[in-house]
């Protein structure tokens, strides 16, 4: 008689190796003259542009129209529709635009693929000046929310990341637009939370405009998060440790992005970049141990309604090749392919006509904050910063191979982990 221990045994195995089959085809070899033909797509490549695809579509395709406040559907919290329905629209173009910046500004070969990114700048671009200009039926209400600073500062991530697709082809006037709407978002006075570095990243992102910026606003964000260190690669939000996922969704990554774009106006911004860079290493490092066998992770602290969202700077040092020795890049692919499979194809993650719905394992509306609406769950895009990289990058081209946990529940030898003294 088989047990239910040997049956749960078996499913892992199962899971695991259909996991790592998608990238062990990737490192199949074409023929020589296949080769000279097209170049080869790594399997994995092309379910992670599956679902790039199947989530940013219905919103770049609304907004390129002037039409994503006339289709998108906002859910949120009972009696709280209206209210998110400022700053949702908001929040899903900005969050969107976050994560697939580096793959719109990197070059690519393969002809259906690279289709789609000129579509996908075309419409991006397109929605930059919908969402900016205050005549437009899009208009994105840049101020009138607190929450207007927080997706200001992902749409100024993902300028920053793209910046020749999505601000130098820009006209004159989207341009003097997008300033406006930056600006605007300077009456909201942030927290004493992560909060701070949304503040630090409009200006950041008025600084690589040309504009005046506020220094002072940049190195408060910067000397609080210095404090706010608690050790081990990993930082509080606010005076106090939390467990959840904002060191990825938001602290390290914008650390990072703001420190690369400022000029250093003090020894200490100079001194705590490399510091900073040496942290989010170790963190991205813990983040690839919180996947399982299995391919779940820890459903811990709020917003886990972003899904594979959390594993935002994780992708982020992906895409830097920073990755820490003990961790692979090709490990990492297949631990955030093996991921992304199992949540979003997950029944109930999609509405009828498209739209993500809220959830962490399919359609789950209870998890969602009060601040949950259907903007925010686009930030799952930012586990998507790895397509920046080409195919022929070893970590889409290099064979597949198990993650941490993976190994080590299946009885291999693994070096011992320790913590950071960064």
């Amino acid at each position: 008689m088989t047990t239910s221990h040997e049956n749960a045994s078996s499913s892992r195995r199962h899971f695991l190796k259909g996991a790592l089959a998608v990238g062990a085809a990737s490192a199949v070899p074409a023929s020589a003259s296949a080769a000279q033909a097209a170049p080869v797509v790594p399997a994995d490549r092309h379910y992670w542009i599956d679902v790039v695809r199947r989530v940013s579509h219905p919103v770049l395709e609304a907004v390129s129209k002037a039409q994503l406040r006339a289709t998108m559907p906002v859910e949120a919290a009972r009696g709280l529709q209206q209210d998110r329905g400022k700053s949702t629209h908001l929040e899903a173009f900005g969050r969107l635009l976050s994560g697939l910046a580096p793959w719109l500004e990197s070059t690519v070969e393969d002809k259906s693929e690279a289709a789609l990114q000129a579509s996908y700048r075309e419409w991006a671009r397109a929605g930059l000046r919908n969402g900016t200009d205050p005549a437009s039926p899009d208009y994105m209400n840049f101020g009138m929310t607190p929450q207007s600073v927080v997706d200001a500062a992902f749409l100024v991530l993902g300028i920053l990341r793209a910046p020749k697709q999505l601000w130098e082809p820009l006209d004159r006037t989207t341009r003097a637009n997008l300033v406006k709407a930056l600006q605007a978002t300077r009456q909201v006075l942030p927290g004493q939370s992560n909060w701070l570095l949304f503040s630090a990243m409009v200006e950041a992102g008025l600084c690589f405009m040309g504009e005046w910026w506020d220094a002072l606003r940049v190195d408060y964000a910067i000397q609080m998060h210095k404090e706010w260190f608690v050790g081990d690669g990993t930082y509080g939000d606010g005076a106090h440790f939390h467990w959840d996922y904002y060191n990825s969704f938001v602290i390290q990554p914008m650390l990072l992005q703001i420190l690369e774009t400022v000029p250093a106006k003090s020894a200490m911004w100079s001194a705590f970049k490399p510091v900073v860079l040496e942290r989010a290493r170790r963190y991205a490092a813990i983040q690839e141990r919180m996947i399982s066998p299995e391919a779940t992770f820890p459903a811990i602290g709020r917003s886990l309604t972003y899904r594979f969202g959390a594993f935002h700077l994780l992708s982020d040092i992906s895409l830097r090749r920073q990755l820490p020795d003990a961790v692979s890049p090709e490990q990492v692919r297949c631990a955030l392919t093996a991921v992304m499979r199992r949540m979003i194809e997950r029944p109930g993650t999609f509405d009828a006509k498209g739209w993500l719905t809220i959830g962490f394992s399919g359609h789950q509306p209870a998890m969602g904050e009060t601040y949950i609406s259907t903007g925010s769950l686009y930030l799952c895009a930012a586990a998507w910063l790895p397509l920046g990289l080409p195919s022929s990058d070893v970590f889409w081209s290099g064979p597949a191979k198990p993650w941490t946990e993976a190994k080590i529940w299946g009885g291999e030898d693994v070096p011992a982990d320790h913590a950071s003294s960064a």
